[in-house]
């Protein structure tokens, strides 16, 4: 009897810590742990094309997150993708020459932006846009155009 009530103990442990397991990793895949408010100041990119680019993307300089997509918006004028982007405070020094791009993570994973710095000594600031941006690659529309130009040959 005794036996069996510490065998339904370990059970019971086993079971707790599976869904503690389970419940950090859906947290994690699904950035929800990104959720509360990251303190930061704002930059803006306009993209051509997104993809599937998110809120709470993250965003990386050098391999290393410096701060997460904040909001995404549509400009009526120019037809592209406008992108807010929460940079941590403590990444005050990034120059203002510096290049946006959006990458995706593995061959079908997540989509981030890229920041590559670029050479200036003049700093981005609270609300500064960057001018060099690049767009999401889409990849369809890869295979489409290698399907074009196999069929001209």
């Amino acid at each position: 009897m005794e036996q069996s009530r510490v065998i339904q103990i370990w059970v019971g442990l086993f079971v707790a810590i599976g869904l503690a397991s389970l419940f950090m990793l859906a947290m994690k895949v699904s950035n929800i742990s990104a959720l509360t408010e990251q303190d930061g100041y704002i930059l803006k990119a306009n993209f051509e094309n997104i993809g599937g680019l998110k809120i709470r993307s993250p965003v990386t300089m050098a391999g290393v997150v410096v701060g997460r997509v904040s909001s995404i918006d549509f400009d009526r004028n120019t037809y592209e993708a406008v992108v807010f982007m929460t940079i941590d405070f403590k990444f005050d020094n990034i120059p203002d020459d510096t290049s946006a791009s959006i990458f995706t993570s593995g061959l079908l994973g997540e989509q981030y932006i890229g920041l590559e710095a670029g050479g200036s000594q003049d700093y981005l600031k609270e609300g500064d846009s960057f001018t060099l941006t690049q767009s999401a690659v889409v990849l369809e529309k890869l295979i489409g155009q290698f399907l074009v130009s196999k069929a001209d040959e």
